[in-house]
Order: C-alpha cells, then structure tokens, then sequence
C-alpha cells in the first residue's frame, strides 16, 4: 500500500487526503455488499505506515434475542472478549478483512481502480476546463484521416479534429503542435479535450503572446476575423494615444506577426485599427479599397458600399476573400456597387425585357436579390451575384454577356 500511495502521488496527481478518502469508501463498499451494511463499522485508512485497520460495532443483547447478526451481538459471546460487558454496551472488534476471502480483495481492488479512474477523470476535465480558449501544447501521436491525437507532458490525450485544422497543417509522430483549447466535453464522466487552430482565439492568444502592449492592457483586440491559412484581420484599440496600435502589432518590418503568420500556415494577417463608428470601420476592414460613400441600414446590419469601378476589385479581393473578412469582422452583410457616371442611369433597361433571351428563372433569382435593372447587374460584383443569387458560375457569365452585349 505504501508503494501504491506513492506511485498515484506521482504519476496521478491525486492528493494524500482524496486518497485516503477513496480507500475508505472501496472499504465501505466491499462491507456493505458482504455484511448489508456499513453503517456500524469503522475504517481507519494510515497512509504513513501503509496499512488498515477495520472495526465493526455491535449492541450487547440478551443470550437468544439477536435480530441482526451484524449489528448485535449475544451476552454470552461479547463476555468471551471481555468478561465484564453488559447488556446494552457497545462491542468493538477488530475485522481482518483477509479473512474475507479472495473474491471480496478482487472486489476491493476493482472498486479502488474505479473510484481512482474517476477521480483522474474529474481531475483531467477541471484541469481543461479551466484552460478553455488557453494555448495549449502537445505531442503528435497517432495521425487519423479524421482527427489527430495528441499527448500532453502528463500522458493526457488532445484531439484536434479535421474540421479545426488549418488546410496547410502537415503531421508528423513525435513532433510537437500547439492549438487553443476549444471546449472539453464529458459524456457518461469520460473527458474529451477538443483542440482548434482555425478558431479567431487562436490567433487572438498568438499575438497576445508576441505583443507585450497587449499583455499590459494598453492594447485591446477588439475582433478577429479568419479563414485560416489564407488571411485574417485583426482589429485593435489603444488606450494611449501615444501607441500606435497597428504598428505595435505588427512590429518593425512585421517582426512580430512573422511567426504567427509562420505558426498560420503563411495566414496573411491584416491589423487595423478599431472605430465605434460603424462607416468608418466597415472603411478601413475593406482596406487597401477606397471607398466612395456607404449606406447603412443598422437595423438588419447591412451596407451598401459604393466605389468607384477600378476599386472594386480590391474590395472585393481574390476569390471574395477580402469582402468576406470585411463583413465578419464588422458583422455587417457588405453589398459592393460601382459608382455610376452622370447620364449612365437614363441608360438603364429593366431585366424583365431580357426575358426572351435570359430565362425566367435567372432574372427572378437576379431580382431577389434587389438588382432590378441591367446596370445594376453590370454594376454588382461577379462574386456576388454567384453567391446570393445561388447561381452557377456559367449562368452568370452568360447573364453578364446578354446585358454588355445591349449597350455596346
């Protein structure tokens, strides 16, 4: 027993007074399931000298009025232990709980194994739980096609799930990877630790780390936007005016975002700075565009942004990816439209005229989504129309062609 209490201080993180508790409760257990019940005896569990020791109490009764053979005991037999016990006082005896034969050690050691798993469950899931949207390290051990299972320096095992993986990440056995811990569940008391490096509190923690105004509470980040291991914007406010929140994040010649960016799979990370002011911030996340004027409409978080027609591909960005970053940093459905030349409007056609060259259907799917009108089409970004319109690729290429092809 003494080499058993050392090695689960060791190797179990489970403390002297847990331990001792947890013994005394197998005991108990055991008792109950041989005697009835456990109420009338005494466990005395000593972890200094490695040993047990169990008594078991009865109620002296009259010779032939025993009802319960575990908690009363006959005259005639408690004055064989003592000669001067009496009527109605209380006998105690030591147990040898060997005597209780094999079957009841085996019971004993599987109940103390199974309180202790429990006991190294309780403790794995209040340790995680505790480090939810923490960085965390470990090593890679097994690479599954769904998963990868990762160890931590106590032998804890880490999932990082497919779906929390960067596209770019490569495994291999043996090396260490760091990821955030993103929740830690528990069915039926069995801990689960669920790891992410696609999640924005991953990058979050990573410039936290690098960035020592961050650290201080000079510097805030107030959002963070991501399709992981391409790009991301980072939005920050400082409370000094004398820092520069953007330069301090992003360091001299970019010294402190390059490991982030290496650690992302080469993320391209874009730091601003950020405004209550709704326009002004739904202008600077759709930088490097400029933009000519916005139209808000606050109450269903949407934003008709207007720029002049060499601006809108940069608003837009490769694949919409710049657009998109815009509208879940600012949380504000971004609509982006070019700026029309004085006369080019008394131009415009309605769709519906279109009707015996482009089919019903496409010009309804066009007009549900609020274009109504030839140059509205023109005007709407490629990207767009295939995304909110559900449209096909080639059907809107086609659209497109049918409407240049009337004002050329």
């Amino acid at each position: 027993m003494i080499e058993t209490f050392q090695e689960f201080k060791e190797t179990k993180n489970i403390d002297r007074t847990t331990l001792v508790s947890v013994l005394e409760e197998s005991f108990r257990n055991v008792i109950a399931k041989i005697f009835g019940s456990d109420e009338n005896f005494d466990v005395i569990v000593n972890p200094d000298k490695g040993d047990f020791e169990i008594h078991r109490n009865r109620v002296v009764v009259p010779d032939g009025e025993v009802m319960d053979e575990n908690k009363e005991i006959e005259l005639s037999e408690a004055q064989k232990i003592e000669p001067d016990y009496e009527v109605g006082e209380e006998v105690s005896e030591e147990v040898q709980f060997a005597k209780f034969g094999r079957r009841a050690i085996l019971n004993l050691r599987q109940t103390l194994a199974s309180k202790i798993l429990e006991l190294e469950h309780d403790s794995l899931y209040q340790k995680y739980k505790d480090k939810v949207h923490q960085v965390v390290s470990g090593e890679v051990y097994q690479i599954w096609k769904r998963e990868v299972l990762l160890i931590d320096d106590e032998g804890n095992e880490l999932h990082l799930p497919k779906q929390e993986q960067i596209p770019g990440d490569n495994y291999h056995k043996g090396e260490t990877v760091r990821a955030v811990v993103k929740e830690v569940q528990n069915e039926n008391n069995n801990p689960r630790i669920i790891l992410s490096r696609t999640s924005p509190v991953f990058l979050e923690r990573l410039l936290e780390a690098e960035v020592p105004e961050i650290q201080d509470g000079l510097i805030t980040i107030k959002r963070v936007a991501r399709i992981p291991g391409d790009r991301a914007k980072v939005a920050v406010e400082s409370y000094d005016d004398r820092i520069d929140p953007v330069g301090a994040c992003v360091g001299v010649k970019g010294s402190r975002v390059h490991g982030i960016v290496r650690e992302l799979c080469n993320e391209n990370i874009d730091v601003i700075n950020y405004s209550a002011n709704t326009q002004l911030f739904i202008q600077r996340a759709l930088s490097p565009a400029k933009i000519s004027s916005i139209n808000l409409d606050q109450e269903n978080h949407k934003a008709e942004v207007y720029l002049q027609p060499e601006e809108v591909s940069l608003a837009i960005g490769r694949g919409g990816m710049n657009i998109k970053l815009a509208s879940m940093l600012t949380e504000y459905t971004i609509d982006v439209f070019r700026v029309l030349n004085e006369g080019e409007a008394d131009e415009d056609i309605y769709l519906d005229e279109f009707s015996d060259e482009i089919d019903q259907w496409v010009i309804d799917a066009i007009k549900a989504i609020g274009l109504d009108t030839a140059k509205a089409v023109l005007n709407a970004p490629r990207e767009m129309l295939i995304e909110k319109a559900d449209l096909e690729e080639e059907t809107v290429d086609q659209l497109l062609d049918v409407l240049r092809a009337e004002f050329e």
